[in-house]
C-alpha cells in the first residue's frame, strides 16, 4: 500500500549533507527520504506521493535544474525547494522562475529551512485536495448526458430556461427536468455551486 504520509524527498549527491539534513528533519518530527541523485529519485514511486522535494541544484549526471524540468514534462506539481551554494544563487533564481517553490542557501539556517518545508508541504495538500476535487466533479460530469450538458452549459452562462428551451428547440418543462437531473448528478446545491464545479475542472 503506498504511503500516504507527507515526506520531504531529499535529493543531494553529498552524503554529509544528506545525513546532517535527513538528521534536522527527523529531529524535527518529519518524515524524510534521502537519495544520492536524480535518477534515484525518479526510480522511486516518490513523485505519486504527497511531499515536497528538497533538491541540490548541481549534482552529476542528471542536474536538479534537469529533474525539475523533467518533473514538470511528467505533470508532476510536487513543490521543489532548491539547495543553493553561494555561486548557484544565478541558477536558482532560474529554477524560480521556472516554477520551484523556494531556494534556500547552504549553510541552512535550520529555523528558516524547516519553516519553508513546512509551507511546501502545506501547499502540496492544497494542491492534492483542489485535484481531488476536480477529479471527482470531473467523475460527475461524465454521467451527464449530450443533451444535460448542452443545458448545463447554457444555465451556467446565464441563459433563462425559455432562451435554452429556444436555442435547443425543445420545451421549457423538458429544459426544466434536464436542468434538475445536471443538479442531482453533479450534486450541485445552487447555480453558483455549479459555476464553481465547471471553473474547477476548466482549471480557472
Amino acid at each position: 500500500m503506498m504511503n500516504s504520509m507527507p515526506t520531504v524527498f531529499l535529493t543531494d549527491d553529498d552524503p554529509a549533507i544528506r545525513d546532517a539534513v535527513e538528521l534536522l528533519l527527523r529531529t524535527s518530527g518529519l518524515a524524510v527520504e534521502a537519495f544520492a541523485s536524480a535518477v534515484d529519485f525518479l526510480a522511486s514511486d516518490a513523485v505519486q506521493r504527497p511531499g515536497c522535494l528538497l533538491l541540490d541544484v548541481r549534482m552529476p549526471g542528471m542536474s536538479g535544474l534537469d529533474l525539475q524540468k523533467r518533473l514538470q514534462e511528467m505533470g508532476c506539481r510536487m513543490p521543489i525547494l532548491f539547495m543553493t551554494g553561494h555561486g548557484d544563487v544565478p541558477m536558482a533564481i532560474r529554477a524560480m522562475k521556472a516554477g520551484a517553490f523556494d531556494f534556500v542557501e547552504k549553510p541552512f539556517q535550520a529555523e528558516n529551512l524547516l519553516s519553508r518545508i513546512h509551507e511546501a508541504l502545506a501547499l502540496d495538500a492544497r494542491q492534492r485536495r483542489r485535484q481531488a476535487r476536480r477529479n471527482e466533479v470531473a467523475t460527475r460530469l461524465a454521467l451527464l448526458s449530450p443533451r444535460e450538458r448542452e443545458v448545463m452549459e447554457r444555465v451556467a452562462a446565464g441563459q433563462y430556461n425559455k432562451v435554452i428551451a429556444a436555442e435547443l428547440g425543445i420545451s421549457i418543462s423538458t429544459v426544466e427536468i434536464h436542468r434538475k437531473r445536471v443538479m442531482e448528478k453533479l450534486r450541485a446545491a445552487s447555480l453558483s455551486d455549479l459555476i464553481q464545479m465547471l471553473a474547477l475542472v476548466n482549471g480557472e
